[in-house]
Formats: C-alpha cells, sequence, structure tokens
C-alpha cells in the first residue's frame, strides 16, 4: 500500500511554494486533514478561471482533472462547481490560486 501525505501537509506545501513564487494563494476552505480531496481553483484573472480535482492515473499515481472542462469558465460557474462539491463531500479542501499564468503547484500531471 501506497504511503500518503496527510492533506493539510499537501496544501501547506502549495501554499508555501506560492508564497515564496510571490503567487496569491488562500485556502478558502479546510477539509478532512488526513484523507480530504483538494480542489483547485485557477484564477487566471481577466481570462476566467478553472477548477482542477484530485483523481488518480492509470497506475495509481495521484493526478489532476479540469473538473470545469477543458476551457476557461467564469469565476461565479467555477464557484457554482465548487459549491455542489462541498455538498457532495463536507471533507473537501478548496484552494484558490490567482495565477495569469494558470501554473498548477501540486504534485502530479493535469489529464
Amino acid at each position: 500500500m501506497e504511503a500518503r501525505l496527510k492533506t493539510k501537509l499537501v496544501v501547506q506545501a502549495a501554499v508555501r511554494l506560492c508564497t515564496l513564487r510571490a503567487v496569491p494563494i488562500a485556502v478558502a476552505r479546510r477539509g478532512d486533514e488526513d484523507a480530504g480531496t483538494i480542489l483547485v481553483k485557477l484564477n487566471r484573472l481577466d481570462l476566467g478561471c478553472t477548477v482542477l480535482a484530485q483523481t488518480r492515473g492509470k497506475n495509481g499515481e495521484l493526478a489532476w482533472f479540469r473538473a470545469t472542462g477543458e476551457g476557461l469558465v467564469d469565476e461565479p460557474t467555477a464557484d457554482a462547481y465548487i459549491a455542489r462539491q462541498v455538498q457532495r463531500d463536507p471533507d473537501v479542501w478548496v484552494v484558490e490560486i490567482e495565477d495569469r499564468e494558470g501554473r498548477q503547484v501540486f504534485a502530479g500531471p493535469v489529464l
């Protein structure tokens, strides 16, 4: 069985990395500290947003998928998606990153 980092530590590492890169990041919602899943709202400012959700790849490795689709969506659409997911899973974490380039700071590829 694969050892996994606690969600709280993964989020703290992302916050630290963004802080070092001067990229605005906020933990909008804290979920289960040990095993909560993470939703990342990448706000590319006037370009739009995308929401990334955790998943597992073909070989069980951590990966991310564009939960709001391939293209960018407006912020209310991203927020509505997140609200629906929080209703379904109260253990979910929500991290918001403002980065015009849309850089992903969490480990794993975006599928």
